[in-house]
């Protein structure tokens, strides 16, 4: 991954340049290694379900319930991508999601405008709907792991918030593509949901697991476990029953996870810890903290437009880590400083999509895209982006807002 390598370049100049010290990389890893390690323990999961065929078989049933109609076969496909986004976070969800669709829209022989509007709303939604838990994404684990907010009270404020997201995506998708989109499909084309399964064994595993790793997430702070572990626990009971079964590449599954992210992680937190070093990091804090003085409203804009705006520009994960040693060297405290940390979430979950820079899943999106033959300039990328991300944006800072308000 270049991402990986760049990042590292940067931590090897912040090192050599005294702005970070060798002493600081044990806390650095101390930061970082939970939510890296559930990230990839969760693609490792999520690829491994679908080599066995979950994925496909969840979408051709998605697409048989569509009945036929164009904008019926969107809506599901936008609730569908953030189910998925929400349990197997937003970097698997967007590498297993994006060539389905994509299968799909070639099996009902729509239109390139039609085609690219589904593989749209499957990208977009993925980040922008990856709130709800600290396992939706990285930088939500990251902020858990930094603000020390529990998988179920953050659920608790963060769930609502994502459910008034997705229904955001639906309508700005639907206003914005839904002509693209063919008003009647042949469901004929489409094979038996059951031809899509390749391994029973670690189908029918999956659907076990899926319940036990969100008790487990619930109960994971009471007893004590690193969330890393339980989602690793479980990811180590479906690759079990993938490798007795024969019909699952186990092997090359865990070839193919992304632990050059565990890299990137590290050493994106070194170079931005730099910043703070050199002083950035604490004006930053110093404005936020000015915001936080008007109330919950201030702090969640102040967080959540700053690191959207950092997120498009960089990337959203040192945006992310900007923002959160912003916040901790800020000094607001109290219900303030949730409120600082969960706008700067939103914000680096939804921010992104506004350039192709933004997220590694938009990244990969385009890359499998591109992989498939159809090519998505960032002209016409921004265009999209601009277009959608602002109305959603400020849809999800104002239910955080509000449900802050609630509580």
């Amino acid at each position: 991954m270049g991402a990986a390598r760049a990042a590292t370049l940067g931590a090897v100049l912040a090192l050599s340049s005294g702005v970070v010290r060798l002493a600081d990389l044990p806390l650095l890893w101390l930061a970082t290694w939970n939510a890296t390690l559930t990230l990839v323990s969760l693609i490792v999961l999520s690829l491994l379900l679908d080599a066995a065929g979950l994925f496909r078989w969840s979408a051709l049933h998605v697409a048989r319930r569509g009945g036929g109609s164009g904008r019926r076969l969107l809506s599901l496909l936008i609730v569908f991508s953030a189910v998925v986004a929400a349990l197997f976070a937003n970097d698997g969800g967007v590498l297993i999601l994006t060539p389905l669709v994509l299968e799909v829209a070639a099996t009902l022989k729509v239109s390139r405008a039609a085609t690219l509007t589904l593989a749209l709303a499957v990208g977009f939604v993925i980040d922008a709907a990856s709130l709800p838990l600290t396992i939706s994404n990285l930088t939500n684990s990251l902020t858990a792991d930094a603000f020390h907010l529990g998988f179920g009270p953050s659920a608790g404020v963060m769930v609502p918030v994502n459910l008034t997201v997705v229904g955001a995506c639906l309508g700005v998708l639907h206003l914005l593509y839904g002509r693209t989109l063919p008003r009647r499909y042949d469901l004929s084309a489409l094979p038996t949901p059951a031809s899509a399964v390749r391994s029973w064994g670690v189908f029918r595993t999956g659907w076990l697991v899926t319940p036990l790793l969100l008790a487990g997430a619930f109960l994971a702070q009471d007893l004590g476990l690193p969330l890393s572990a339980v989602v690793g626990g479980c990811a180590l009971v479906v690759w079990v029953v993938a490798a007795r079964s024969g019909n699952v590449g186990s092997r090359a599954v865990l070839r193919a996870a992304p632990w050059n992210v565990v890299a990137f992680s590290l050493a994106m937190y070194t170079v931005v810890y730099g910043l703070r070093s050199a002083g950035v990091t604490g004006v930053y804090g110093a404005w936020l903290a000015g915001w936080a003085a008007h109330g919950t409203g201030g702090a969640v804009l102040a967080s959540g437009l700053s690191a959207a705006a950092l997120s498009a520009g960089l990337n959203n994960l040192p945006a992310l880590l900007t923002a959160i040693l912003g916040i901790q060297g800020s000094g607001v405290g109290g219900p303030a400083r949730q409120a600082l940390a969960l706008g700067a979430v939103v914000g680096a979950d939804i921010g992104p999509k506004l350039n192709l820079v933004g997220s590694l899943a938009t990244l990969l999106w385009l890359h499998v895209l591109r992989s498939r033959g159809i090519h998505v300039g960032w002209g016409e990328y921004l265009r999209a982006g601009l277009k959608l991300t602002p109305p959603v944006l400020l849809v999800g800072l104002l239910a955080l807002w509000a449900r802050l308000g609630l509580r």
